[in-house]
């Protein structure tokens, strides 16, 4: 699953409890996270104890928004995990260089499944909002590290990217990368399809998704959907999560 949770500032009180609810349901085994400042993550893990998760703020330490990472304790294991920033220092903790509205980042996880003994990659991001320079700047940031891993290992990239899917050059960048679309790919759609930000107003039919699930290397995705998950009228968030499933069919 890729999640923009909106951050703290947006009554989470009133949407934590739905939050909640919507996870609960649809019960994902890995959740890419975006947006959320520490005391929601700490929330998020407090009410869904199945998970434990890796994450630091953007703006270092606890401060700022986490790209955290939320994986069942049962099914895996973390073998390495490290954090970058998207910039010409992406080492340099919370540095911004291309002229981005806000501080963007990396958080990615090395697992091991323990139900197949398979291992791979999880990546989760969230891109600037405004420059569609510092958007393609970061793709090409990522693709780079995505390839110095020197991995056959099956590679899942998932986040808020800020940037409409098959009409963007940030998506183009990806996908000439090598990555391929799960929307695109899955076996399934599963569900309406709806356009993946919606700012708490009517869903928009068929509109374009700026949340993306990609994948490099051995992934077969077999369907995937838009949660349109509500209570009450309320949504969790102001984007709507995306879930996908996939096998790994590295040997």
């Amino acid at each position: 699953m890729t999640f923009n949770l909106r951050n703290g500032n947006d009554a989470w009180e009133r949407r934590r409890p739905i939050n909640s609810a919507c996870l609960s349901a649809t019960n994902p085994d890995i959740i890419g996270t975006q947006e959320g400042f520490y005391n929601q993550i700490k929330d998020i893990a407090a009410s869904q104890p199945q998970y434990a998760w890796i994450g630091t703020g953007r703006d270092g330490g606890s401060r700022g928004e986490f790209m955290a990472v939320f994986y069942k304790i049962e099914r895996f294991e973390p073998l390495e995990f490290d954090h970058f920033w998207l910039s010409d220092t992406p080492n340099e903790i919370a540095s911004s260089t291309w002229g981005n509205a806000c501080r963007r980042m990396v958080t990615w996880v090395k697992f091991r499944d323990l139900h197949t003994g398979k291992d791979f990659y999880f990546w989760n991001t969230h891109l600037d909002h405004q420059s569609q320079f510092a958007r393609e700047k970061s793709a090409e940031l990522i693709s780079q590290r995505v390839q110095s891993l020197g991995t056959d290992l099956p590679i899942i990239l998932v986040g808020d990217f800020n940037a409409y899917s098959h009409q963007n050059k940030t998506y183009e960048i990806l996908i000439n990368g090598g990555f391929t679309d799960a929307w695109t790919t899955a076996e399934q759609h599963i569900g309406p399809n709806f356009a993946s930000f919606h700012s708490y107003g009517t869903p928009i039919p068929d509109g374009p998704h700026i949340d993306w699930i990609l994948s490099k290397g051995p992934v077969k995705s077999h369907d995937i959907q838009i949660v349109n998950f509500s209570q009450n009228g309320q949504y969790p968030s102001d984007h709507f999560p995306i879930m996908a499933t996939v096998s790994l069919n590295n040997s």
